[in-house]
């Protein structure tokens, strides 16, 4: 399978090192694992677009939840690879927005992962979405050229 994202629309990258607990009994980086790099790599975007705070990820009330991961598996990552997590927002709605990344391995350049995913802003006391503000899309306009909004009004 090959890669249908190109490297060159994302801006945001977080690196990572394959540790000896990623790996499982077959010596391959875990399925399970790339949702983890995919996680952080989403946080410290997040956070370098303003979006969370630099420290912790609180909301003054409110929260994102995860609706929807999705990954395509191209090649095996192993112990010590040297790993480049891209991360983009791609679309915006009114409560919602998506985030795509890939993966490459930096000692190949090859991408070995590529995944989305959709997160909801939500008022966790009363467990329902809620409108993304206006300072949201600021942030991530300022940032991100190519990200479709979606907004009804």
């Amino acid at each position: 399978m090959k890669p249908t994202k190109n490297k060159s629309d994302f801006k945001h990258f977080y690196d990572v090192i394959v540790t000896f607990d990623e790996v499982d009994m077959l010596h391959i980086v875990n399925n399970a694992v790339y949702f983890n790099y995919f996680e952080r790599a989403r946080i410290q975007c997040a956070k370098d677009l303003g979006i969370l705070p630099k420290k912790g990820i609180g909301l003054n009330g409110t929260a994102f939840y995860m609706v929807r991961n999705e990954i395509n598996y191209l090649k095996a990552a192993v112990f010590e690879d040297r790993l480049r997590v891209y991360t983009r927002i791609s679309f915006i709605k009114n409560s919602s927005f998506g985030f795509e990344h890939i993966i490459e391995n930096l000692d190949s350049g090859v991408i070995i992962a590529e995944g989305m995913g959709v997160l909801v802003h939500v008022d966790p006391a009363l467990k329902k979405s809620i409108p993304l503000q206006e300072e949201f899309y600021k942030k991530v306009l300022e940032f991100e050229s190519k990200v479709k909004i979606l907004k009804t009004v």
